[in-house]
């Protein structure tokens, strides 16, 4: 039974769907997928937009700070409905955490179950229990490539689709990904030292100081140097630079400094995106740790590089949050995963569709999000260099009023 919340000039109707774990198996184990509608008082006949949460692994966007929600929501309510979908395994969603009590086989067989593919296919069942024909969707990062799989698997059912920093390769070897998001982050790491060169010398210190002593943060984890350097997956947002140089500027022995590293690295709250991560670009193919095989020669002479949105194998030994998964994240990298997308059907796609397509892209590599957008038929690309990966949070208004007037042949 849906509830509905009145608030300051919105009304949001919360809903709760029985959708089965494996859609191949509908008569198997049900999971809950949440998902709350956003609408005008007065607009509750409009038309709807499903939003896809970049990730994987975290829950949609929350109404608030304004009023009406982040910009993007505000200028999707002059034309839509918005359904805030936190997509399997999130948020309000049935969660997923460290799966106790399964053996490592029958773990890596339920994550399986969480990404893009079945993601969408909730969306289709959702879909049909509201009763609505056609609706438009927008993708952030992640939610992006929701998007070309919801192309790709179900295009009779979308109005528009909008994607923002979300074009993923298509019939690239995962190994070509990873490589070309180290170029972008040693770029990164030179643009940060060259803004803030006295902090090298602070990550140097750093390291000397982790290499003999026993460093614990607020979980107990230890703090190593591997861990140390992941801090700089903030790099690719537009106030990533300042947030690192604030955390390294305090005492390294300060719970300020160990809470604060701890949040930009930790994976307790969102284990899903590091089990499933590299999944999301294995479109027939299997990653076999693919970030952990085409680091650059560079890390091992240089520590005081930053590495980004990279994981390891590592990771499932040092993180505690993450070592109940350690067997199930190898038994997922060594799988062959199914496709994700219909290159055929996204050539032949007659969906009105717009991406947003950042230059500097620290995560989603520019060159092949081109590559992508000249596959997709319909597809009305805008490269800008006016934005970081964050650009539908840091501009949300014009970012997606601009898509819209691109579908619309506004502009």
């Amino acid at each position: 039974m849906a509830q509905t919340i009145r608030t300051p000039g919105l009304l949001l109707t919360e809903h709760e769907f029985e959708i089965p774990l494996d859609h191949d198996a509908p008569g198997g184990e049900r999971i809950t997928v949440f998902a709350r509608e956003v609408a005008d008082p007065d607009g509750t006949d409009k038309p709807f937009l499903v939003f896809f949460q970049g990730g994987p692994g975290h829950e949609a966007t929350r109404p608030f700070g304004n009023p009406r929600g982040p910009g993007w929501v505000v200028r999707a309510l002059q034309d839509f409905r918005v359904l805030l979908l936190d997509q399997r395994g999130t948020g309000r969603s049935t969660p997923v955490g460290t799966l106790p009590g399964l053996t490592p086989h029958e773990q890596a067989e339920r994550l399986a179950h969480f990404r893009a593919d079945a993601i969408v296919r909730d969306a289709e069942w959702i879909r049909r229990e509201l009763g609505v024909e056609q609706w438009s969707i927008l993708g952030q990062s992640f939610g992006g490539f929701c998007v070309m799989t919801y192309l790709s698997h179900a295009p009779e059912a979308l109005r528009e689709a909008f994607v923002t920093g979300g074009l993923a390769p298509i019939d690239r070897p995962v190994d070509d990904v990873y490589r070309a998001t180290y170029e972008r982050v040693l770029e990164r790491n030179r643009r940060y030292y060259a803004r803030y060169p006295q902090d090298r010398g602070r990550v140097l210190a750093l390291h000397e100081r982790l290499a003999s002593e026993d460093v614990r943060l607020p979980s107990g984890d230890r703090l190593t140097s591997e861990r140390l350097r992941q801090a700089g997956a903030v790099l690719g947002m537009s106030d990533g630079p300042d947030q690192l140089h604030y955390l390294l500027e305090r005492p390294s022995g300060s719970p300020a400094f160990l809470h604060d590293l701890e949040a930009v690295t930790g994976f307790a709250r969102t284990p899903l995106y590091a089990i499933i991560h590299e999944a999301c670009y294995a479109d027939g193919t299997a990653t076999r740790w693919s970030a952990q095989r085409t680091q650059p020669d560079a890390y091992r002479t240089q520590p005081e590089l930053f590495t980004g949105e990279h994981v390891y194998p590592w990771m499932f030994e040092q993180y505690g949050a993450l070592a109940p998964l350690r067997e199930a994240a190898d038994l997922l990298a060594e799988r062959t995963w199914p496709r994700l997308y219909d290159t055929e059907r996204l050539r032949a796609n007659t969906v009105p569709t717009a991406a947003a397509i950042y230059t500097e892209d620290l995560y989603v590599e520019r060159s092949f999000s081109e590559e992508t957008a000249s596959t997709i038929g319909s597809l009305r690309p805008w490269v800008t260099s006016e934005y970081d990966h964050n650009g539908l949070r840091a501009d949300g208004g014009r970012v997606l009023g601009r898509l819209l007037d691109l579908t619309r042949g506004r502009a």
